[in-house]
């Protein structure tokens, strides 16, 4: 009865969200993507699309996504919203940590790039204009990605910071003690293996069509970039997602190096009690602005 119940509201929401979609104007943009698709399908193979378009999806928003933080630190003004300011960025570190991860994208993360392919054949996985699904359930899909990854990250990102673990696997993503955008998936290969597993899960739950792999993919990184980007600023569009860690929750985990390890929502955090230090800090630091106010 309870599995009925769920189904039915699960309906109910989805037919609701479909009636507010039919009074929505049309997107501009439908028609020169619809096209851009078909031209895509028409002149691409499946392997080529899957492979190398997922290859391009990845680097191209990776990079673009990290713009921002990077363009921040040669603003003066963006200096106020650096959560660490008295560890500023630094050429050398910044190149480090390219080189890294051009090594991690194209050694580790293309060979399996490569395995989409054969995950959408023998799945069955569309890759049809006609059969994508439209935008809110890719939404809602990727939410649920979400979720399963966080879980994922949380459990087993704890326990690379397990003592008799971590020298060996987790530290190389703590050479960075105040990180930067670009700095998300510097981390070691075994790292890379691990916890992107959870980047799947969902992929093998949810995916009905191609496109959410890519939309998964954009989501992910731009989750992780800006957690990692150094910068806590007002009007972020993801803080409007309920309970989202944001850059704050975790550069705080770069600086402290415990708790805090979930990597977008803060719910498993406050479940395990994980999140105490973050809280206490939080607390220290209002108090110290508070009197800061009063002297002024």
């Amino acid at each position: 009865m309870a599995m009925n119940d769920s189904v039915n509201i699960l309906n109910s929401a989805y037919l609701a969200v479909e009636y507010i979609d039919s009074f929505l104007p049309d997107n501009p943009l439908q028609q020169p993507f619809k096209n851009a698709w078909n031209y895509m399908l028409d002149n691409y193979t499946k392997f080529q699309i899957a492979t190398w378009g997922s290859l391009l999806v990845h680097e191209v928003s990776y990079f673009l996504l990290c713009v921002p933080g990077f363009v921040f630190q040669f603003i003066p003004y963006m200096q106020k919203y650096k959560i660490q300011q008295d560890k500023p960025e630094t050429w050398e570190k910044q190149w480090k940590c390219f080189k890294t991860l051009l090594f991690n994208h194209f050694f580790i993360q293309l060979p399996l790039i490569c395995g989409t392919y054969y995950f959408t054949e023998y799945f069955n996985i569309p890759y049809e204009w006609e059969e994508m699904p439209r935008w809110y359930v890719v939404v809602a899909q990727c939410l649920g990605c979400a979720v399963i990854e966080d879980a994922w990250h949380y459990f087993l990102h704890r326990l690379l910071h397990h003592k008799r673990i971590y020298k060996y696997i987790h530290k190389v993503h703590h050479e960075f003690v105040s990180p930067f955008g670009m700095q998300a998936e510097y981390a070691h290969p075994l790292e890379t293996l691990i916890l992107g597993a959870g980047f799947f899960i969902g992929i093998v739950v949810f995916c009905n069509h191609v496109i959410l792999l890519w939309a998964w993919v954009i989501c992910r990184l731009m989750e992780t970039i800006d957690v990692h980007s150094g910068y806590d600023v007002p009007l972020n569009p993801l803080h409007l997602v309920p309970f989202y860690a944001g850059a704050r929750f975790h550069d705080f985990h770069h600086m402290n190096f415990i708790g805090n390890y979930a990597s977008t929502f803060t719910w498993w955090d406050r479940i395990f009690g994980t999140d105490s230090q973050f809280i206490a800090y939080r607390e220290k630091e209002k108090k110290q602005q508070l009197m800061a106010k009063k002297k002024a």
